[in-house]
């Protein structure tokens, strides 16, 4: 088997596990869980009560880079070990669905040697309920709906 159809072969894996609910991507552990001995995801406290005091205070109208002063100032320090957490950090932390107890998997597709947003190029898969949510789903909703207002304000901005 030569070097393409060995990575054919991967990914036809990854999409069937996909596909029928057992692959272990849902259980990819993130900052505010652990895993258990039998490899499912399970909060960590601590961790979790970091989560939920990011949400709270980018809902409450804080920068990124406020809540990144915010959480070196109580030496929390980011999900790399590092005193500083970074905006793209924060960012994806505020974007995982995944603290909603739901796992959303090929949410990005390889073109090449790059990575890209997978909109609408291939399926998607939601597991619904796969382990604990740490927030809710309207907290949840509104920070996305708060990304996306920021969003089309900063392109309204650069496009004048």
């Amino acid at each position: 088997m030569n070097a393409i159809e060995k990575s054919k072969a991967i990914r036809t894996g990854l999409r069937k596990g996909f596909q029928d609910g057992t692959s272990k991507m849902a259980q990819r552990k993130c900052y505010g869980y652990d895993t258990d001995p039998d490899g499912e995801l399970v909060i960590n406290p601590d961790e979790a009560a970091t989560v939920c005091w990011i949400f709270e205070h980018y809902l409450s109208g804080d920068s990124l880079g406020k809540i990144a002063t915010g959480l070196e100032e109580r030496s929390i320090p980011s999900p790399t070990g590092k005193p500083r957490w970074s905006r793209e950090a924060l960012n994806k932390l505020l974007s995982n669905e995944k603290y909603t107890g739901r796992v959303l998997l090929q949410k990005t597709i390889s073109v090449g040697s790059a990575k890209i947003k997978n909109d609408g190029f291939m399926d998607r898969y939601l597991y619904s309920d796969p382990h604990q949510a740490i927030i809710s789903d309207e907290v949840f909703r509104a920070v996305q709906q708060k990304k996306m207002r920021h969003v089309n304000c900063s392109e309204q901005r650069h496009a004048t």
